[in-house]
């Protein structure tokens, strides 16, 4: 176990480095975990991070010994003293546990094809969500609702930043998640129903049958999607709404959309 109590010490620089900068994270593949939660969730999903790294007060707290103990043996683990880790941890008031981990390289295409309902396919294709916090929140309603991948275009927010981890909750290790894909390419290689949310949209969410291969497209928080993105889509639906509000939220539209999906499913068992 290496105790570090020096902001010169270049594992804490470079834990500083990948809070502060997604060129970082894409450059060395690495990014952190902040809080029991997260790094349950990866544990579960994917074995032992590359490094552990705990304050010196959170070494005496008992859910992260807890959690300490139940790592195999050999996992790296640093010590900060506890002004080096808050100044590393990318929360305001950190509990004193964080996790190094390499992110996941960029995974096959599943296959294009419609293996009926039993195998249906769900996939999600989000074109330039800004917001880490909307990327993160729907992820992990994409998660939840059963989707295998995610396609980000570029112009969306760092999949891997500290923020968007946060948000998503420990759905990243259930997805594969594709950065910097062509939406157009996707759509046009999925063989099932890609479905583009827009406002303008005659055919209602709640008129489309859901229950087969289906990818949801959604865009830009400000802009909505491109006119490529939309004529590489199949359909075009809206989300019924009775108040005044003008639109939803990108990630409560989403939601809305995976969770009918489900609703479908669960209906016709």
């Amino acid at each position: 176990m290496k105790v570090i109590t020096s902001r010169d010490n270049p594992f804490f620089r470079q834990l500083i480095k990948l809070e502060d900068s997604a060129r970082q994270r894409r450059a060395t593949r690495l990014t952190l975990l902040d809080g029991i939660h997260l790094i349950s969730a990866y544990f579960l999903a994917s074995g032992s991070p590359k490094t552990l790294i705990v304050s010196v007060s959170g070494c005496e707290n008992t859910e992260i010994k807890r959690l300490l103990a139940e790592q195999k043996a050999g996992t790296d683990m640093v010590v900060l003293s506890d002004a080096l880790f808050r100044e590393a941890s990318p929360v305001k008031t950190p509990i004193g546990i964080m996790a190094l981990i390499c992110i996941p390289p960029a995974a096959i295409k599943p296959a294009a094809q419609d293996g009926g309902e039993r195998d249906a396919l769900f996939c999600v294709l989000l074109e330039a969500i800004q917001d880490p916090g909307n990327l993160g929140s729907i992820l992990r309603s994409a998660a939840a609702a059963g989707a295998s991948d995610v396609y980000l275009s570029d112009g969306c927010a760092d999949a891997w930043s500290p923020k968007t981890l946060r948000a998503a909750m420990g759905a990243h290790f259930l997805l594969r998640v594709h950065e910097r894909s062509d939406l157009v390419e996707v759509a046009r290689a999925f063989s099932g129903k890609v479905i583009a949310t827009t406002l303008c949209a005659k055919i209602s969410l709640y008129q489309t049958r859901l229950t087969g291969s289906i990818a949801f497209v959604f865009g830009n928080e400000g802009v909505g999607l491109s006119d490529a993105v939309l004529q590489a889509s199949g359909e075009q639906i809206s989300i019924p709404m009775r108040g005044r509000t003008e639109s939803l939220n990108a990630a409560a539209a989403a939601a809305v959309c995976f969770f009918e999906r489900v609703r479908q499913m669960e209906r016709d068992k």
